[in-house]
């Protein structure tokens, strides 16, 4: 198994540049759908990567700075930001290293509209890179270990199973399951042997990333439970300090412009899957920033020990998402990649998991209040929904490695592999499998 790996590689924009970079940015995407980028492009091919899920290039500007001047505080200076966002297999490092080994001249081009980009070599390039990446706070990955060769793999595994069921129906009727799984077993034997199918074996997990691993699943709640003394005796403080705050926090709701919702749509539902950034203040003080890395301290460990096998909580449409503190720990940059529309999205979170959305989120700046930070939020949908349009980006270039799967789809299709290389041991499961195709 071969886990995945993150990069979000930041650096401000030269002055005045930002418009020149977007030009730049736009002739990375496919003529069919905006924003979406075509796989072979010149300057970063992407499609030419074959350990990279996702990736997309954002600009970062601060357009709801001003909202923090109701909580007394002075905006911060913020100079638009470009970010080269992506998640792909195996370590990080190697994979940068790849990149600039195949694209060298388009990062570079993209980059040099960056303040501090060198003029250097591809050992310049790739330093410059690794010492622009940020470290998230908190990530999640849909299935940990599932690499994009499986997932083409399985997915052509699926198409080949589907196209060549109706045939052997039609021979032989459905009462007879077994023999239908023995005729599709055959089938798939003569594909890989034809060389128009492979199902390569998964690569036994890194030693070092067990370690790390292991160390990470047993070490949090160890630190935790030592702490818990303290927790206890800082409770009662923590609650009332929390009840007064989201008692006096300013109410902020503003619709987001027209405009700005038609900037954000003309790039979604071009695909089963979408991308969504968005971007803010953390509230002030050190209560709430403390608050907010402890609670994304916690939703890392459950991404990456409890929920990594296809679904979040409840919600099973997430492929991936990242949070990310910058500017010192004062602003928070959330980006994922999610199945269905928008609105959808949106309200899965609401009506399933919307005390976590409020846990995760309500210390940012524009959150709909809360009370104890679990109840009401989300629940005022209205502002809700206004509030995370508000604060949402679009992406200049964003890329898919596998269009038109779902993460329902890639895990039916791990299923289905299953079934093909374990037997199963009653007629109930084998038309539960046959089911599937």
């Amino acid at each position: 198994m071969t886990p995945q790996s993150n990069f979000t590689i930041c650096a401000a924009i030269r002055d005045g540049e930002v418009s020149n970079l977007r030009k730049l940015l736009a002739t990375m995407n496919s003529t069919l759908a905006v924003a979406h980028a075509d796989p072979n492009n010149k300057l970063l091919p992407f499609g030419r990567f074959e350990r990279l899920h996702f990736a997309r290039f954002t600009i970062i500007e601060a357009k709801t700075a001003d909202e923090i001047r109701e909580f007394g505080v002075k905006p911060r200076p913020w100079s638009p930001t470009l970010a080269f966002l992506g998640d792909c297999d195996g370590d990080r490092d190697s994979f940068l290293a790849e990149l600039v080994a195949h694209a060298e001249q388009g990062l570079a081009e993209i980059f040099s509209f960056c303040v501090g980009f060198p003029d250097a070599n591809s050992e310049g390039l790739l330093a410059w890179m690794k010492a622009h990446h940020i470290e998230p706070n908190a990530n999640y990955f849909n299935w940990i270990g599932r690499t994009v060769k499986q997932a083409h793999e399985e997915a052509a595994l699926h198409r080949c199973l589907s196209a060549h069921l109706q045939h052997i129906v039609d021979g032989i009727g459905r009462e007879n399951t077994r023999e239908l799984r023995r005729e599709l077993l055959a089938h798939v034997e003569l594909e890989k042997h034809a060389g128009r199918l492979s199902l390569t074996p998964p690569k036994r997990m890194p030693i070092r990333w067990k370690i790390r691993n292991c160390l990470h699943m047993i070490g949090i709640p160890l630190i935790l439970l030592l702490l818990s003394p303290l927790f206890l005796i800082a409770a009662p403080f923590f609650f009332i300090w929390l009840q007064w705050l989201e008692s006096t926090d300013p109410e902020l709701y503003t619709r987001p412009s027209i405009e700005h919702i038609q900037e954000l749509s003309t790039q979604e539902d071009w695909d089963v899957t979408n991308q969504y950034n968005v971007f803010g203040y953390v509230k002030p003080g050190i209560f709430r920033r403390l608050t907010f890395e402890f609670i994304l301290l916690l939703t890392d460990y459950i991404s990456r020990h409890i929920y990594n096998r296809g679904f979040l909580t409840r919600i099973r449409t997430i492929h991936s998402a990242h949070w990310v503190f910058v500017d010192n720990d004062r602003r928070i940059f959330f980006y994922s990649n999610y199945d269905g529309s928008h609105e959808s999205y949106m309200d899965d979170f609401i009506n399933k998991v919307g005390w976590g959305l409020n846990i995760v989120f309500s210390c940012g700046v524009g959150y709909p209040k809360t009370r104890w930070l679990i109840k009401e939020g989300a629940d005022r949908e209205l502002q809700f929904k206004a509030a995370q349009r508000r604060h949402q980006l679009p992406s200049e270039v964003w890329y898919k490695a596998y269009p038109g799967l779902t993460a329902t789809d890639l895990m039916r299709n791990g299923r289905i592999r299953k079934g093909v290389e374990i037997r199963q041991s009653s007629d109930a499961e084998v038309r539960e499998w046959l089911s599937l195709i």
